[in-house]
């Protein structure tokens, strides 16, 4: 794709709605150029038609107003400067001001050479007002076009809550002419591009410009409309089942049930249960693992994010890691950050046993999970939808509510790993389960769950129905959550935790 196909205007036209872009933009600072630069400044300004590399302004998509960043490569290969750092800044400080959720779109080969050292700390400035921006708890999100490169990529370009890239996109920290004038040999093929960061989970997704306009509309959905309660949602409400609705029967037979190949998961909550959906990718840290899905969600009208344990992505011998761990977390900054309820699936045949994961501190990010959930200040929604074996399942567990599939279960160990701790075999794994207590009439019996939704009898034989269940019961708890301040919020899950499984006073 050449690198001149999308103008900076040209993407705001494609993008937003008609004609509702006003601009924010005044007259460059004066830099004190010398002639060589002030012919250079002069030429990008007849080439490209704008007077600097960045435009900003509003526009409006369906409506609703969005403050935005573009670059235009044209203009000196979208280089930043002072002038352009300076009209960013203002435009990120007007829009924290104003309150509007921030659209950037950066390509750029990054620092402006001819400004030099004034020009590249200017990255540090930007960066602060982008992380004033997220502490006002107001939406980022970020396009990134063919190429970015640099401080623009090290910077701004990096800090989204959403990220997406322009397909082909050439998108890394060193340009590829700069690293063959340095090292004398090309870059590694493949790498810098938009595609290969995706799968690492660096960025979010890779998508067209023609199909930016409703990723964004779908974000902002999740992100800055106010929550809906006019949804209709059933009027069975999963937090009135006494334990006496609930069948009584075996937990090995609910094990057996949540093993079963065709029970329906996160992918199928989302699908039949979430009115708008935002798939995320991986920590933004050059981890993903495909054990679990992150999110951004509406249920029955009440926006989250969602972090789910992907059933469909495991197996015996690839169970989750500690990069799932790092993208549950990354999950929770996000719901802080943009005052969000955050909603947990717990459905984990158990966390990876392996030298890997022992190496790359599996033990210390299940730590921090329930460290970082525990003190999480935005309402907190965990469902164990189905196994819910070990340090995995628990990293996701202290929520202020907590609900359990009919058949979903929570244990140290798998049953039949707590028999050969007790019993020297796995025959007796049956029993193990009954004696634990992991079933969720036990759980509910106990205080780990406030509520049980039913399977009737079992959700494998009812994959939509029970979704839909699932989804409208954290509707609800969402919605129930939100009449709290966050203070009282917090004080009673420190005390559910603190006195959990103590006797009555």
């Amino acid at each position: 794709m050449s690198r001149t196909t999308i103008s900076a205007r040209e993407l705001i036209g494609r993008v937003f709605d008609v004609d509702s872009f006003v601009s924010w933009d005044t007259t460059p600072v004066d830099v004190s150029p010398d002639a060589r630069y002030r012919h250079e400044l002069d030429a990008a300004a007849s080439k490209s038609g704008i007077d600097e590399s960045v435009i900003t302004g509003t526009a409006t998509l369906g409506g609703r107003r969005v403050a935005v960043i573009v670059c235009e490569f044209s203009f000196l290969a979208g280089s930043i400067g002072v002038a352009a750092a300076e009209r960013i800044v203002a435009a990120i400080e007007r829009a924290t001001a104003e309150r509007l959720p921030l659209l950037a779109s950066p390509t750029s080969g990054g620092t402006r050479m001819q400004e030099g050292t004034v020009a590249f700390v200017q990255m540090v400035k930007i960066t602060a007002a982008i992380a004033a921006h997220k502490t006002a708890h107001l939406p980022y999100l970020v396009y990134l076009r063919d190429p970015t490169t640099g401080g623009v990529f090290a910077s701004w370009g990096s800090l989204g809550h959403v990220t997406i890239a322009e397909p082909g996109a050439l998108v890394g920290f060193l340009g590829p002419r700069v690293y063959k004038a340095l090292y004398g040999a090309e870059f590694p093929t493949g790498v810098q591009t938009a595609e290969n960061l995706y799968r690492k989970g660096v960025i979010d997704g890779v998508a067209s410009v023609d199909q930016l306009r409703e990723l964004v509309d779908r974000a902002l959905r999740v992100l800055s409309d106010p929550a809906d309660d006019k949804v209709p949602v059933p009027e069975h409400k999963a937090g009135d089942i006494e334990a006496g609705d609930i069948p009584d029967v075996p937990a090995w037979q609910s094990v057996i049930a949540s093993r079963r190949a065709d029970r329906p998961g996160v992918r199928e909550l989302v699908r039949h249960a979430a009115s708008t959906r935002v798939p995320l990718s991986g920590t933004g840290q050059g981890e993903v693992d495909s054990t679990v899905l992150l999110s951004l969600a509406r249920f029955g009208g009440q926006p989250c994010v969602l972090f789910g344990q992907d059933r469909a992505g495991q197996s015996a011998l690839n169970t989750m890691g500690p990069a799932a761990l790092r993208e549950a977390r990354r999950g929770m900054r996000m719901a802080a950050e943009l005052r969000v309820p955050l909603v947990l699936v717990i459905d984990t045949l158990g966390a990876a046993l392996s030298q890997e994961a022992e190496e790359r501190g599996l033990a210390p990010e299940i730590a921090r999970c329930i460290s970082d959930l525990v003190t999480l200040r935005t309402p907190t929604i965990s469902v164990i939808l189905g196994q819910g074996t070990g340090g995995g399942a628990l990293a996701l567990l202290p929520a202020d509510r907590v609900l359990a599939a009919q058949n979903g279960w929570l244990a140290p160990l798998p049953p039949e790993g707590a028999s050969a701790i007790v019993h020297r075999d796995t025959t007796h794994a049956p029993q193990m389960a009954a004696a634990q207590g992991i079933r969720a009439l036990d759980l509910l019996r106990d205080g780990v769950v406030d509520a049980v939704i039913p399977e009737l009898p079992d959700a494998a034989l009812e994959p939509v129905k029970f979704s839909e269940r699932v989804g409208a019961a954290i509707a609800r708890e969402i919605t129930a959550l939100r009449d709290f301040a966050d203070d009282d919020r917090m004080s009673s899950r420190l005390a559910r935790y603190r006195t959990l499984g103590l006797p009555p006073a």
